[in-house]
């Protein structure tokens, strides 16, 4: 499974975000082939992973891609690591 997260130009918060995803996966002991990766929103399609990560303010452009997390504050590690949760669960991930 690949999982990509995203961002205006796929730099610094998205690279911020890949990071705390990682340790969110290891937390919740999810399998490990799940990839984490990190673009810009313009260049990703839904092709390129199984899953998305986004913060609220590109929500609305992210939905063309598929499955997406939606974060309301991509710097709170407990929120993405719930929303992994749940996601992974009802993914049959984890």
């Amino acid at each position: 499974m690949k999982i990509l997260v995203v961002c205006g130009h796929g730099l610094g918060s998205s690279f911020m975000v890949e990071m705390n995803a990682q340790e969110a996966l290891r937390n919740l002991q999810a399998p490990s082939d799940v990839e984490v990766e990190h673009s810009d929103i313009m260049t990703a399609s839904p092709d390129m992973a199984d899953l998305f990560i986004c913060g609220r303010d590109l929500e609305e452009n992210a939905q063309r891609l598929g499955e997406v997390v939606v974060l309301d504050n991509i710097l709170d590690k407990e929120e993405l690591q719930n929303k992994l949760s749940e996601k992974l669960t009802e993914m049959n991930i984890i």
